[in-house]
């Protein structure tokens, strides 16, 4: 494979303009006027130089992106949502190989190397979204890592759990929870039967939390207790977290100090209304903090472009960053932050990384998220994709 030399771009974290040396899928080497003969340069003078963007929490498996426009139909509640969701599946064919590789194509010419997808599980469907989701996953380059997702509840909806664990042996890489008190109302049977599949079997956690206030809350305090207990840190997210946004900023500084000490972090995507967790905070006390689109033109809703950087302006929109060094938080997420969550090795821009690497033609970190603009180049794996 021929060796890359990208020009006189700027990468994010360094004062100044930077070659960068790429070859057998690694950064070699990161300076001003590297000589390297024979590689192949590419000239992307005064351009910021960003690591692959991390999708941390989407639903690849329910898309209808790529096909016709569908209406949506759903009442603007948990409960409806749900419902729509069961009851249009079949007739729309959800899940689909065809939709979820269309997805990934988008991501991948938008700068996304790696997505944490969060695919359904129950016994209507069985496997068939972990099956469709590897289907299109074998065609795109984009890293994809699965959590098995019982969208429907565990407790409630017999044949779950069962299923969560054949999802596990199947080489699934996460186990997913939903609601522990306000979908399955047991939040310590649920809890202990998610944390038990993730640690019989090696792999990574990741809850969604909806339930608000101080329910919500309480929850957040057992999950930070069982962490620390099973020494899970590092391995366990929590998904939305409605009730950080809801809570007094005594409740929030005690939480996230919880979380920092037992390696718990956070993923946000900004939608809607929902409350969004106070990331300046949470970032302060050293919790790791990411982002994603959820649900992307699917039966949930009908938004979402697949475009990191542009979730990452929602989630700075939404926090009312203003300052550039804020802003930049929201782009950590959507990089670093994600790499943290997803347990990713060799992610960054050092020599030695993977070279998977976006050039945007922004001035800085702050105005790649507010402007998101074209990628004028995306590497993954030391590949160039898109140029």
């Amino acid at each position: 494979m021929t060796d890359v030399l990208l020009r006189g771009g700027f990468p994010w974290g360094l004062d100044g303009p930077a070659d960068i040396l790429v070859g057998d899928g690694r950064i070699h080497l990161v300076a001003q006027g590297i000589d390297a003969p024979g590689a192949l340069v590419i000239d992307i003078g005064g351009q910021l130089v960003l690591p692959g963007l991390v999708e941390a929490h989407c639903h690849l498996d329910k898309t209808l992106y790529g096909g016709p426009w569908v209406p949506h139909s759903a009442d603007d509640t948990l409960a409806g949502r749900i419902g729509n969701d069961l009851g249009r599946r079949a007739e729309l064919g959800v899940p689909s190989v065809a939709r979820i590789g269309a997805l990934l194509e988008r991501m991948s010419a938008a700068g996304t190397t790696h997505v944490r997808t969060h695919t359904d599980i129950d016994p209507l469907v069985g496997l068939r979204g972990v099956q469709a989701v590897r289907e299109a996953a074998a065609g795109s380059p984009v890293d994809v890592q699965q959590v098995a997702f019982p969208q429907h509840g565990v407790l409630t909806n017999p044949g779950t759990a069962e299923l969560l664990e054949e999802a596990l042996k199947s080489g699934v890489e996460a186990v997913g929870g939903l609601d522990p008190a306000g979908i399955d109302r047991d939040p310590v049977r649920h809890l202990d039967l998610i944390f038990g599949l993730a640690e019989r079997y090696g792999t990574h956690l990741d809850i969604h939390l909806h339930d608000g206030g101080s329910l919500g809350g309480w929850e957040l305090e057992l999950i930070t207790e069982r962490t620390k207990a099973l020494g899970l840190g590092g391995r366990v997210t929590v998904s939305h977290a409605y009730a950080l946004g809801q809570l007094d900023e005594a409740y929030q500084d005690r939480l996230a100090q919880g979380f920092a000490e037992a390696g718990v972090a956070l993923a946000t995507a900004a939608v809607y209304s929902f409350p969004v967790p106070p990331i300046k905070k949470l970032r302060a006390a050293g919790v790791t903090v990411t982002c994603g689109h959820d649900g992307i033109r699917d039966l949930w809703g009908p938004y979402g472009s697949g475009d990191m950087l542009e979730r990452a302006m929602h989630v700075a929109y939404r926090s009312t960053f203003r300052r550039d060094e804020d802003i930049s938080l929201a782009l950590e997420a959507a990089t670093y932050g994600g790499a943290r969550a997803l347990g990713l090795e060799g992610y960054g821009l050092a020599p030695g990384d993977r070279a998977d690497l976006v050039v945007v033609p922004s001035g800085s970190a702050a105005e790649a998220v507010v402007v998101h603009p074209a990628r004028t180049l995306v590497m993954q794996d030391g590949v160039v994709l898109h140029n």
